[in-house]
């Protein structure tokens, strides 16, 4: 069973409304681990003033507020398939996909055999 943690790594601020350290970008990472293998996806959320309502200082922040606000944004399926595309990658380290490999045509490939 994989677990998923979700971190956020850097807050991006502006003053709007008076407000001083308003947040309007988050980076973030989830990394999943199944206890032996892991995965991990970075991207960063946009926020609005209506999408981090009501403003909460910036001091008084954590990550488990920024990343309610983050999978809120992203909505259930967004967090789905969020945690789906690492989950693939855990899966493809597991169970390496079959590459074709290019392989150099044989010496008489080209020979030509008349009747």
């Amino acid at each position: 069973m994989t677990t998923f943690t979700w971190v956020v790594n850097a807050l991006y601020t502006e003053t709007i409304d008076g407000k001083q350290d308003y947040v309007v970008i988050a980076n973030y990472e989830v990394l999943g681990t199944d206890g032996t293998y892991s995965a991990s996806l970075t991207n960063i959320a946009r926020f609005t003033t209506e999408s981090v309502t009501p403003f909460i200082p910036y001091e008084d922040l954590t990550n488990d507020v920024v990343v309610g606000w983050i999978q809120q944004d992203l909505g259930v399926d967004g967090v789905s398939n969020v945690e789906a595309c690492i989950q693939g990658q855990i899966d493809s380290q597991i169970n390496p996909p079959v590459v074709p490999v290019n392989t150099t045509l044989p010496p008489n490939f080209y020979t030509t055999t008349t009747k």
